[in-house]
């Protein structure tokens, strides 16, 4: 199942993502994605978007567990992630929700 979310999810970022380079161009954020945690026998992929004007990240865990929820976390790229994340159903995740996190959090100070 976690196959399936990482595309969903990855398939909005990208529509996000271009939206935020259209309006923000110097937000430009950067997209990753990593499946490490597969091979220290974590069953999860994680996203994060970075901000490197800012070092602000957000990271995003997609548990084989728990595949109808993300668990995220708005943090900097330079500090390890705190242990709580937020949950959202993935029922409620759109390109917009991925848009408006990208838009608030880079833009704060």
């Amino acid at each position: 199942m976690s196959e399936k979310n990482l595309e969903l999810l990855s398939d909005l970022v990208t529509e996000a993502h271009g939206r935020i380079q259209a309006d923000f161009d110097y937000i430009n954020p950067v997209i990753g994605v990593s499946r490490g945690m597969r091979s220290v026998g974590i069953p999860a992929d994680a996203m994060t978007i970075d901000c490197l004007k800012s070092g602000k990240r957000i990271i995003i865990i997609i548990h084989d567990e728990q595949p109808e929820f993300l668990q995220y976390q708005f943090s900097f790229k330079s500090d390890d992630p705190a242990e709580e994340f937020m949950l959202l159903a993935f029922s409620e995740l759109s390109n917009q929700v991925l848009y408006d996190w990208m838009k608030d959090y880079f833009n704060s100070h």
